[in-house]
């Protein structure tokens, strides 16, 4: 992709716990492989993997808000970018993934 990365499209970790904890609604998307989910989750999260984003777009599209986490952030980024450019505005990446979700906000959360 080339140009400037879009606008406020990553959030960091502790503001989506505080998310997670108020009553604003929004999807919480792991979009990782299921091995990996198998490894460790985060409570609320629903597993779509990155190669199956494409297919979920309709679903997708119908929240608001969106939010996509990996394990370190780039598979999400790309993710939040690419449903962007199908116009699906409310996408952003969880900054530093479950592995910075993990020493920030739940560390009974497994490392890996």
């Amino acid at each position: 992709m080339t140009g400037d990365p879009p606008t406020n499209i990553e959030i960091g970790p502790s503001e989506v716990s505080r998310l997670l904890a108020s009553s604003q609604k929004f999807l919480f998307v792991d979009v990782r492989e299921t091995w990996e989910y198998d490894i460790s989750r985060i409570e609320g999260s629903v597993l779509i993997p990155l190669r199956e984003i494409p297919a979920n777009v309709p679903r997708l599209s119908e929240a608001t808000q969106i939010i996509l986490f990996c394990h370190h952030g780039m598979r999400s980024f790309d993710a939040a970018t690419w449903l962007r450019m199908q116009g699906i505005q409310g996408a952003r990446s969880m900054s530093g993934g479950i592995d910075r979700w993990a020493t920030e906000v739940d560390p009974s959360v497994p490392r890996y």
